[in-house]
């Protein structure tokens, strides 16, 4: 399957490449950056195997985790995008679709997560059909949790993943994700 490439103002969603790893890397080695991820960081294996599974995901499902990158200095910000992960969450997330985004310290603020998940969250609405997607964010995470509500997310319950609190949110196709 092509990887779509989407457009927003600031910044390009698109197909990871192979020169993105190091960066990848980097981002997932940052203490700031797992800390509501896994609660620590990713050693380069670790990293690489969940680059390997984001082209896996566009292979075997049809959607999957694109390339943040800032439109005008081609830097890489981060990733974003829908999963099946298969966790082991009670109750089960089922066959919906997890969003998920993670940028790279130096796109923090910035309003990029917010930006690109709008895109993202209207590509699968029109692009594929599903009745909804989810996500799972640790209820310490406010900046995770705001920039979901501000795209059509909403508290469903709460639960445990991993010997960790979670909040599972879920929006409907077709949401409005217009909060500011």
């Amino acid at each position: 399957m092509e990887i779509p490439v989407i457009e927003t103002p600031r910044l390009r969603l698109r197909g990871h490449r192979l020169s993105d790893f190091p960066d990848c890397a980097a981002m997932w080695a940052d203490a700031g950056v797992t800390r509501f991820l896994g609660g620590k960081p990713l050693s380069a294996e670790d990293a690489w195997a969940k680059f390997l599974r984001y082209a896996g995901h566009w292979t075997m499902k049809g959607f999957g985790f694109w390339a943040i990158e800032e439109k005008d200095s081609g830097a890489y910000a981060g990733e974003l995008g829908f999963a099946d992960f298969r966790r082991e969450i009670q109750p089960p997330l089922g066959d919906d679709p997890e969003a998920g985004w993670v940028l790279a310290p130096s796109a923090h603020g910035r309003g990029y997560a917010t930006e690109a998940l709008r895109a993202a969250t209207g590509w699968i609405d029109e692009s594929l059909r599903v009745s909804r997607t989810v996500c799972i964010i640790s209820p310490e995470n406010a900046q995770s949790v705001r920039v979901a509500e501000k795209c059509g997310y909403r508290q469903e319950r709460r639960s445990e993943y991993k010997a960790h609190p979670v909040v599972v949110f879920t929006r409907p196709n077709g949401a409005s994700s217009n909060v500011r």
